[in-house]
């Protein structure tokens, strides 16, 4: 449902999830989801970091894919329980939006929101009212970076040295989440707490 007509626009934080906010499983070189809720782990300064962006007025989006559940190597009731425990580390979290899509060539109808397509950013700017042109997109894979580009935010890429080379720039590289939030307060468009955001 989309906020009512006339709602001022606000920037908002996209955020991938394995490997920005929670420990990815790492084998070959490349991060994996976790596959069960014991596997679930939050990065320690996420918590902070998400509270300093969203005191600064910034609404805090997860967008992730988690194609393991219509692969059928994740139950969804596992990785609600996952996301439970995300929700009650960091509360101010405003939205989940979840891709199910299992990719693999396989045609699917959320293909639209399948990361690096812009779908899920899409859909909460229309449904929470948020101003894509003041925004960020914050990953750790190539397909977070493509997505931020293909929504039209600015990108700050987490570098946890995986095995896969970036397909576009970010505007920004850190080596983890608490860095990233603190590249998008420096930028010179954000007020003091509560003031209004503008339009670089």
């Amino acid at each position: 449902m989309s906020a009512p007509a006339g709602t001022p626009l606000r920037p908002a934080v996209f955020l991938d999830r394995d490997g920005v906010l929670n420990r990815p499983l790492i084998w070959d070189g490349l991060a994996h989801a976790p596959r069960k809720p014991a596997e679930f782990e939050v990065y320690p300064d996420a918590p902070a970091a998400c509270r300093e962006l969203h005191a600064a007025g910034y609404v805090l989006v997860v967008v992730t894919n988690q194609p393991d559940v219509a692969r059928g190597t994740l139950p969804l009731a596992d990785l609600e329980a996952m996301h439970a425990r995300l929700r009650a580390a960091v509360p101010e979290i405003a939205r989940i939006e979840v891709c199910l899509a299992p990719g693999q060539g396989k045609p699917d109808p959320e293909d639209r929101r399948r990361k690096p397509a812009p779908g899920m950013i899409l859909d909460a700017a229309a449904a929470l009212s948020l101003d894509l042109s003041r925004s960020w997109m914050v990953g750790d894979r190539w397909r977070d970076i493509d997505c931020g580009h293909n929504a039209g935010v600015r990108t700050v890429f987490i570098d946890l040295g995986y095995a896969e080379k970036l397909h576009a720039a970010p505007d920004f590289t850190v080596p983890g989440i608490a860095a990233a939030a603190r590249i998008i307060l420096a930028q010179p468009e954000r007020q003091k707490l509560n003031g209004p955001l503008l339009s670089p």
